[in-house]
């Protein structure tokens, strides 16, 4: 078993953030309706707190895999919990965009084993939750152009409610599999969507939509990509390729833009194949190329063995259910084995942090990791192993 030691970067908060580290910090019971505190948790990047504001960071403009040049900033707040289950909330705020900047609110729930995917929510009125759960947090983004404004959100509070008037995201039984077009993303020393700085042969992928994006350091959201013989399992770290409100892995009625397009088909790939809103993206370039994710260069040469921009089959682990487990490691990726034992040939590999489908467990060889001392390997994927004592996760049926 290797693993790599790299260089882990990551944009830091203002010395005011609150930091935490568990999947799920820990939240009170709190009254039906509260104030969320301008604290950001882990998984932010790049804002300031400022009295109960949260504002736009310092850091520089940087380009990311949607090729966009903007400053932007990531605010994860501190979950909060009802006293019972909804299936939706209102969520409230105060915000400031001026001079081409512009805010964005979202929400997700708990459904007690994972955290459903981010939902745009306007103040005031009432957001569906793609489950009922009692736990929900709140997220800030604050995009500004390269210079000139800091754009604000203050004042947040959520509350559960029965009122209803927006489309209800859907949980599958098995998660969408999609065949896509797969670009290079390279950028090294260049930052992502969530303010990882990019590492040479990195390990994470781009989509084109905030929803399914994980803060730094988390694989909440994680994707498992496949070409004939060899899989990666890596979070989703950076918004792009081309458009950055394109969730085309969710059915047309909830996607963000582009309803008309079939689930699974990025608007990219419409516009390059069939002419799709005039060859264009959502900004207005032609695009050149049908991609529907980019992967950092340690998943495109190293993992997935590629030598070109390739189609290849990706599965976004958030929309289904299934066994999952945590790849835990400080940094680097993990090697996806085709036996239960570290002789076995490399077939793939896992990036820090992402979530990996399991399929089974065996006994293999014994192994010391970040979870102790173990002989089970866990089936990832037909003929793919990794071993438990690298992964966080529960007990799975035999093979």
């Amino acid at each position: 078993m290797r693993i790599t030691r790299s260089v882990a970067l990551a944009a830091c908060l203002a010395a005011t953030a609150a930091i935490f580290t568990a999947t799920l910090p820990t939240s009170a019971a709190v009254p039906d309706q509260t104030s969320v505190g301008a604290q950001p948790v882990a998984g932010s990047s790049n804002v300031t707190i400022e009295g109960n504001r949260i504002v736009l960071g310092d850091a520089a403009a940087a380009i990311g895999a949607s090729q966009i040049k903007q400053r932007s900033g990531l605010a994860e707040l501190a979950p909060v919990r009802f006293a019972e289950s909804t299936s939706a909330v209102v969520v409230g705020y105060k915000s400031a965009a001026p001079d081409g900047s512009s805010t964005e609110v979202d929400v997700r729930s708990w459904n007690g084993n994972r955290w459903s995917e981010w939902t745009a929510a306007s103040s005031g009125t009432p957001t569906a939750l793609p489950a009922a759960g009692d736990q929900v947090q709140v997220r800030i983004i604050v995009l500004a152009p390269p210079t000139g404004a800091k754009p604000w959100v203050s004042d947040v509070t959520v509350a559960p409610t029965d009122k209803v008037t927006t489309p209800r995201m859907s949980i599958q039984a098995a998660p969408l599999k999609s065949h896509v077009f797969a670009t290079r993303e390279g950028l090294v020393g260049g930052t992502t969507a969530n303010g990882h700085v990019i590492v040479s042969r990195d390990h994470f992928v781009a989509l084109p939509s905030r929803r399914g994006l994980s803060g730094s350091r988390s694989g909440t959201y994680s994707v498992k990509v496949c070409t004939a013989s060899r899989c990666a399992f890596e979070p989703v770290w950076d918004v792009g390729p081309w458009n950055t409100k394109d969730d085309y892995w969710n059915p047309s009625a909830t996607r963000e833009m582009w309803k008309d397009l079939p689930q699974g088909k990025p608007e990219a790939q419409a516009a390059y194949q069939d002419g799709y809103n005039g060859k264009k993206d959502q900004f207005g370039r032609t695009v050149a190329n049908p991609a529907g994710i980019d992967l950092a260069d340690g998943v495109f040469w190293d993992a997935l063995k590629l030598a070109d921009n390739s189609w290849v089959d990706v599965t976004y682990l958030w929309t289904g259910d299934g066994g999952r487990g945590t790849v835990s490691i400080s940094s680097g990726y993990l090697n996806v084995r085709n036996a239960p034992n570290s002789t076995g040939a490399v077939v793939g590999m896992a990036g820090k942090s992402a979530q990996v489908t399991v399929e089974c467990q065996t006994t293999g060889e014994s192994v010391t990791g970040s979870q102790g001392t173990s002989n089970v390997w866990l089936r990832v994927n037909a003929g793919m192993y990794v071993a438990k004592a690298w992964i966080s996760a529960g007990t799975f049926g035999t093979c």
